[in-house]
């Protein structure tokens, strides 16, 4: 596993997320707390569990009854004995997964080290949605910045459900590739995600993003509120007086379904260890 771009982790935090150590029982800082919010991978930030998937069992360890689809993987042990969890974003070790113990009804128990994980309190946590252009350099950018939780690929603003990248590609869904972005309120405001992203991308182009045209690479803000929009209006604004003449749109993503995108889109330019290539962050605040 390449960890190198992912949080420095402390000699503990090594021994049982890089190493597969396992953590005391009844010593770690989540197995008794119940608080809304959403738990993340330690190591990189993926969010893994809901509090709502989070039940008391008495074994010791944090334990959940189901995890964020697509964020956990199983690995059964050499020995055929136990299933191992990792993060499928990262591959760090969370502990093991039993089923069968009759706790909730899905019967099935996620023991994960405290360790390996990190919460973000639901007064903290909140997400906007960006599309402009390639989504692959767009997460790029909002990846990097402090305050981010996590940056996905994905579609949004259509009427097909479930769309492949093909169908959004055949520019007949009415999707644009959009970023889902979950930040830490205490952390970073929407402001500054709002100037990042009008930065990293020309938002006077009308056709797409650079060299990829067509409506699914357009520039969009989905709002989430009337505060984003307020934010995002007067961005757009003050980008008018500079001589900006501004395509972005403002869109109500209450009226809107993200779609996660396929797994090879997502971290692109990090498994390719390369940079965006349409894509270049130039200063206009």
């Amino acid at each position: 596993m390449d960890n190198t771009r992912y949080k420095k982790l402390t000699p503990e935090e090594e021994r049982v997320i890089i190493h597969k150590g396992t953590q005391a029982p009844y010593s770690g800082k989540y197995d008794d707390m119940f608080e809304d919010g959403m738990y993340l991978c330690k190591q990189c930030k993926e969010p893994l569990y809901k509090s709502s998937q989070k039940f008391h069992s008495g074994c010791g360890w944090p334990a959940f009854d189901d995890e964020i689809k697509g964020a956990v993987t199983r690995v059964p042990d050499a020995d055929g004995r136990r299933v191992e969890i990792v993060c499928s974003n990262c591959g760090g070790h969370l502990g093991h997964v039993f089923e069968g113990e009759q706790f909730t009804p899905t019967n099935t128990r996620h023991c994960v080290n405290s360790i390996s994980l990190e919460f973000v309190s639901k007064e903290k946590f909140a997400k906007a949605y960006f599309a402009g252009g390639c989504f692959w350099g767009v997460e790029y950018y909002f990846d990097k910045l402090d305050g981010v939780v996590s940056a996905v690929s994905g579609y949004m603003g259509g009427d097909t459900p479930n769309p492949t990248y093909q169908d959004v590609c055949s520019k007949t869904t009415g999707h644009l590739e959009v970023v889902e972005v979950s930040y830490d309120t205490s952390k970073v405001d929407f402001e500054t995600l709002a100037k990042l992203f009008f930065e990293i991308h020309d938002p006077t182009q009308t056709n797409g993003q650079g060299p990829d045209i067509g409506p699914q690479y357009l520039s969009a803000v989905f709002y989430t509120d009337d505060e984003q929009k307020e934010i995002a209006k007067k961005l757009i604004e003050e980008l008018k007086t500079k001589g900006f003449d501004i395509a972005t749109k403002l869109i109500d993503a209450s009226k809107h379904t993200f779609y996660k995108a396929e797994d090879y889109h997502q971290d692109y330019y990090h498994k390719k260890g390369q940079k965006p290539y349409c894509h270049i962050r130039m200063d206009r605040f």
